[in-house]
């Protein structure tokens, strides 16, 4: 290939990337044109499904780290919990594990255990009353994973019927103002039509990222609720043990079987 066609050809590329660049900024400067040129009520849409977006990308971001350090903290907690450790000594170094929920569930298992074991209850009594507070557990950390995910849920149902509604009403206005000119072409009908698909697009664009964390989360929370209920299973089995082998040298939770 001769130097002058490979320049030719370089020089080709180069114009057809830089008209590329030009039309995209062209096409993001005419949507802002169109949302700013739009009527009262398609503006009032479009500043709801940016402030949904901005809440619901604010959701997104914070679960994602929080569902993060929760399975990284639990997983080093299972680990510890399973070694050769004494309970007490585990039970001291909680705070290390604070984002766990697993952890938290056997801080409050362990408080009620030092509670009845204060108490002097029967086997029986003790593990009912551990399981409760298990339970109870179990059940706020559940909540506090799924804090704020309704609200991902509300979002994907509800932006595209607000998005669609900003559509409709702004064909109303065109259609309109065709009935107000007498003129029904092409070009005359165009503008406010495009003006008002914008607030479908708007509304497509806050559900679907919306929809898609909803989903991943979700599947990520039981996740963690399976080896919730995994754990609580297996720290019952483990007391009841400790329990009934308990001696007045060894306090229940200092010694560890099984």
């Amino acid at each position: 290939m001769s130097p002058s066609l490979l320049l030719i050809q370089l020089g080709q590329g180069a114009a057809s990337g830089l008209a590329q660049t030009e039309l995209s900024g062209a096409v993001e400067s005419n949507i802002v044109k169109m949302v700013m040129s739009s009527g009262p009520m398609v503006k009032f849409v479009m500043g709801i499904l940016l402030l949904a977006s901005l809440v619901s990308w604010a959701i997104i971001l914070s679960k994602f780290f929080q569902l993060s350090r929760a399975g990284s903290h639990s997983s080093r907690f299972l680990n510890t919990f399973w070694s050769p450790k004494s309970l007490s000594n585990l039970f001291a170094d909680i705070d290390n594990y604070s984002a766990s929920p697993i952890a938290q569930i056997f801080r409050v298992g362990y408080q009620e255990l030092g509670r009845v074991h204060k108490a002097r209850l029967d086997i029986r009594s003790a593990m009912e009353n551990v399981e409760r507070a298990l339970r109870r557990a179990a059940s706020a950390e559940s909540s506090r994973l799924y804090k704020f995910l309704s609200f991902l849920a509300t979002c994907g149902n509800a932006t595209p019927f607000v998005g669609l509604f900003g559509t409709v009403w702004g064909i109303m206005g065109s259609f309109h103002e065709i009935g107000l000119k007498g003129s029904a072409n092409l070009a005359a009908v165009a503008p406010g039509i495009s003006e008002a698909l914008v607030a479908t697009a708007a509304g497509l664009a806050t559900a679907i990222p919306a929809v898609i964390f909803y989903n991943y989360y979700n599947s990520r929370i039981r996740i963690l609720e399976t080896d919730m209920g995994n754990f609580m299973a297996d720290f019952v089995n483990l007391l009841e043990r400790d329990l009934q082998k308990k001696t007045p040298q060894a306090p229940a939770g200092e010694r560890r079987t099984g």
